[in-house]
C-alpha cells in the first residue's frame, strides 16, 4: 500500500484500517461530509466555496502550497478573462476559519485522516495523481479536477484503485450535471440523436503560452516565494527550478506538467459525446496541423483527429478536435451563429447536426428552425427535470443517496482519450493505438510515453497499488 510521507505514516504502519470509512457513509455531524480541500487559490476556491454552499459538506481541513499566499494571484493574465485578479488561498481560508490548515498534503492525512470522508483535489494536472491515489488508499472519497491526471498509465491507475478501495469519485467536468448531460442522455435514448458519424470540436481562445513563442528551453529559475512549498508543488514530476512561468496557472501548457488546451477543455466539451455515443479509446490518432509544435510546450494551434470503430448498432466515427486562435473548424450548412466565440462542438448524424457549447450548454438542431419545429411537436424536449449540481452529487454520493455521474470508470476512458491527442500534439503524425492491449504500436517513443518518464525520487510509492 501507499506509504504517504517520508515520516511513519499511519498508512504504512497499517493503522488506517482502523479508522479507514466505509463507502457511502459519513463520518460527519448531521450527516454531512467532512471535506479537505486540497489547492484553494483560483479554481479550488471555486470548487471549496460550491461544496460549502450545497450545505451538505463540512470543510474541515484547507492544504495548499501556498497556503497563507495573499495574491493576486495571476493578475491581468487569466486567460478565461474572467476573475483576472485572481483568488489568493489565504482568501479561502479566511472563509473557512475553523478548517486546519496544511501546505503537504501527506501531513494532513497523517495527522487528520480519521477526520476527512473525502478531499477535493483542485491542484496543477500533474499532482492530480498522487494526492488522489493516497486519499483513495486511505478510503476517502475523491472528486479531482479535471483531467483525471496527465498520462496514460496514471488515469489507468486511479481507476484500479477507485475499483479496489470502493471508494466515491467524481472528476470536475462540472457540466456532466448540468443541461447538456440529461439532454443528451435523453436524446440518444429516444434515438432523437443516433448514427453520429462525425464531430467537430474546437477552442479558439487565446492561452497563456501562446505569447512565448518558441521555447528553447525551461525558464531559468528564481527565488522560491518564502511561503511556498516548491518541493510538495513538483510532486511526482522531473524536478524543476522555480518560476513564475510554472506557477501560477503558466505550469498548463508545458508538457511536464499540464494537458494544454485539449486536456484542458476537452473534459467539458467531449464529456457526453464520449459517454453516451460508447466512444472508450480510439484506434488511430492523427496530428492533422500543428502550428509551432515545440519539445517543450504545446503548439500554437493543432488539429488533432480521432477515429472510433463501430461500437454494436452505432457506427465508425471519428472527431476532429481544433485549438488556436485562428484555427477554426467549418460550420454546418444553415449554422447562423459564430461558433468561435465561445468553445463548442458541431455533431453530424445521419438525420441531424447538433452544435454545442461547453459545460453545461444545451445542444440545439441545425438550422434553428428545424430545432424549434422539432420541439413544436413534441419530438424533443427541454424539460430535462430537477436535479442535483455536479457539487452536490458527488457529496450525495458519499452519503449513498445519489450515484455520482461523473466517475472514475466514466471519465477514465475520456481523460486516456484526451492523453492521447496530447501525446499526437507532441510528437505529430499518426498513432495506431491497440484497444485491447492499450498499447501504441507504431511509434516506440509515444508507446513510452503512455507511462513518460519514472516519478521523481521520494515519490514512486504512489504507483503501487
Amino acid at each position: 500500500m501507499i506509504g504517504l510521507t517520508r515520516r511513519k505514516s499511519l498508512l504504512a504502519t497499517g493503522a488506517a484500517a482502523s479508522w479507514a470509512m466505509i463507502p457511502g457513509k459519513a463520518l460527519g455531524a448531521n450527516g454531512k461530509v467532512n471535506l479537505a480541500c486540497i489547492g484553494i487559490g483560483n479554481q479550488g476556491a471555486g470548487v471549496a466555496g460550491a461544496m460549502a454552499t450545497t450545505g451538505l459538506a463540512n470543510i474541515v481541513a484547507l492544504c495548499d502550497v501556498d497556503i497563507d499566499s495573499t495574491g493576486p494571484i495571476g493578475k491581468g493574465d487569466n486567460e478565461y478573462g474572467w476573475n483576472k485578479e485572481g483568488v489568493a488561498p489565504a482568501d479561502t481560508v479566511a472563509k473557512f476559519p475553523n478548517a486546519r490548515k496544511f501546505r503537504d498534503f501527506r501531513a494532513m492525512f497523517d495527522q487528520m485522516g480519521n477526520e476527512i470522508d473525502a478531499v477535493v483535489v483542485a491542484v496543477p494536472d500533474h499532482s492530480h495523481f498522487p494526492i488522489s491515489m493516497a486519499a483513495m488508499a486511505l478510503g476517502k472519497h475523491v472528486y479531482v479536477e479535471k483531467p483525471m491526471a496527465r498520462t496514460f498509465k496514471e488515469i489507468e491507475l486511479m481507476m484500479a484503485a477507485a475499483s479496489k478501495y470502493k471508494v466515491v469519485t467524481q472528476m470536475g467536468n462540472q457540466g456532466h450535471s448540468g443541461t447538456n448531460y440529461f439532454q443528451f442522455k435523453a436524446w440518444t435514448e429516444s434515438g432523437v440523436i443516433k448514427d453520429v458519424a462525425h464531430v467537430d470540436a474546437y477552442m479558439n481562445s487565446p492561452r497563456r503560452w501562446h505569447k512565448w513563442g518558441n521555447v528553447k528551453a525551461f525558464p531559468a529559475g528564481e527565488a522560491v516565494p518564502p511561503a511556498m512549498d516548491w518541493e510538495v508543488w513538483q510532486g511526482t514530476a522531473q524536478p524543476h527550478d522555480f518560476s513564475e512561468k510554472l506557477h501560477y496557472g503558466n505550469w498548463r501548457g508545458w508538457y511536464d506538467f499540464g494537458t494544454g488546451c485539449f486536456g484542458d477543455w476537452g473534459a467539458h466539451i467531449l464529456d457526453t459525446i464520449h459517454q453516451f455515443l460508447d466512444l472508450g479509446l480510439p484506434e488511430k490518432v492523427s496530428a492533422k496541423k500543428l502550428d509551432g509544435p515545440n519539445p517543450f510546450i504545446y503548439p500554437l494551434a493543432t488539429t488533432i483527429n480521432f477515429q472510433f470503430p463501430s461500437r454494436g448498432a452505432m457506427p465508425a466515427m471519428d472527431i476532429d478536435w481544433y485549438d488556436g486562435v485562428k484555427n477554426k473548424p467549418p460550420v454546418p450548412e444553415g449554422y447562423t451563429g459564430d461558433g468561435a466565440k465561445k468553445p463548442g462542438k458541431f455533431i453530424y448524424s445521419k438525420e441531424h447536426v447538433f452544435q454545442g457549447g461547453s459545460h453545461s450548454d444545451p445542444l440545439y438542431i441545425v438550422p434553428l428552425e428545424k430545432h424549434k419545429a422539432l420541439l413544436m411537436d413534441g419530438t424533443i424536449t427541454k424539460d430535462f427535470g430537477k436535479n442535483s449540481n455536479h457539487y452536490e452529487n458527488f457529496l450525495r454520493a458519499c452519503r449513498g443517496d445519489e450515484q455520482s455521474r461523473s466517475p472514475f470508470s466514466v471519465a477514465g476512458p475520456l481523460c486516456q482519450m484526451l492523453s492521447l491527442g496530447c501525446l499526437a500534439q507532441r510528437l505529430g503524425g499518426a498513432l495506431e493505438f491497440d484497444r485491447k492491449t492499450k498499447r501504441i504500436t507504431n511509434n516506440k517513443q509515444a508507446d513510452e510515453l503512455l507511462a513518460g518518464p519514472p516519478p521523481r525520487k521520494g515519490w514512486e510509492q504512489y504507483y503501487r497499488l
